[in-house]
Order: C-alpha cells, then sequence, then structure tokens
C-alpha cells in the first residue's frame, strides 16, 4: 500500500478565507449603504422663487419626477437628498428648468444639474427675472 503525501503551503489556505472574508464585508457594507441612501431619499422638494422684479417670493412644493410650471419657468425635480448629519443638515437636489419664452433651439435647459441647500452659489441658478433656493426635501 501506497501512502500518499499532502502537501501543505502555509499561507495559501489563509488568502482564500481572506478573500472571503474580505467579500462578505464589500457585500454587508453596500447593503447597508444602499439601504441608508434609500432611507434619505425624499418624494417631494420645498423651492423657494424669488422674483427679481415684484420683489416677492413663493415657496413651492414639487413631487420627483413631475413637472411644476411657475410664470415663464418649468421646474422639474429628478431627485432629492438629505445628508446623514442632523447638526447642520444639507439638503441636495437634482433640477432642470425650462424657460418657455426662450424660443432658442439651442438652449433646452436654463439650468441642469444639482443644487445644494447651505450653498447655491456652487453651480447658480443664473437667469435674469428669477432666483431658485432648494429649501426641502421630504
Amino acid at each position: 500500500m501506497i501512502k500518499l503525501k499532502k502537501s501543505i503551503n502555509p499561507g495559501k489556505n489563509n488568502s482564500l478565507i481572506f478573500l472571503v472574508l474580505f467579500f462578505f464585508l464589500m457585500c454587508s457594507s453596500l447593503i447597508s449603504f444602499s439601504i441608508a441612501s434609500d432611507f434619505l431619499e425624499g418624494n417631494f422638494v420645498e423651492i423657494k422663487i424669488l422674483d427679481k422684479v415684484s420683489s416677492k417670493n413663493k415657496l413651492l412644493k414639487i413631487k420627483i419626477n413631475e413637472e411644476k410650471k411657475f410664470k415663464n419657468l418649468i421646474i422639474k425635480i429628478l431627485r432629492c437628498k438629505n445628508s446623514e448629519f442632523d447638526d447642520n443638515p444639507e439638503i441636495t437636489a437634482y433640477i432642470q428648468v425650462k424657460d418657455i419664452t426662450n424660443k432658442k433651439n439651442d438652449e433646452v435647459f436654463v439650468f441642469n444639474g444639482w443644487t445644494f441647500s447651505s450653498g447655491p452659489t456652487v453651480k447658480p441658478f443664473d437667469h435674469p427675472v428669477y432666483d431658485i433656493w432648494l429649501t426641502g426635501c421630504y
């Protein structure tokens, strides 16, 4: 009878265990992150619009993915998120704004991008008549 020796190289089996543990930890952290980010997203956005000509402002509540007309503007909110911090909350929203008085074919949106409640001048909404501020995400 022939006895076969099993060749065991130390370190090779440990790398497989570490690889499996690393994969498990990455999957669990991605799942928890996606659950947390879903919780922070809202269904409605509150924005404040200032009419620079009349110096009056209006508070609008807009549902996500629905268009709302305000005077000469059509506003659509695609996403909004609240930050995880309770002491100084940050609200972000992806907003598209069309000016229906602008008949140029080369300009679709007057504004198309993310805006922030704490810093609206990071990517400012630049319009001669109106200013828009993000005030809430619910």
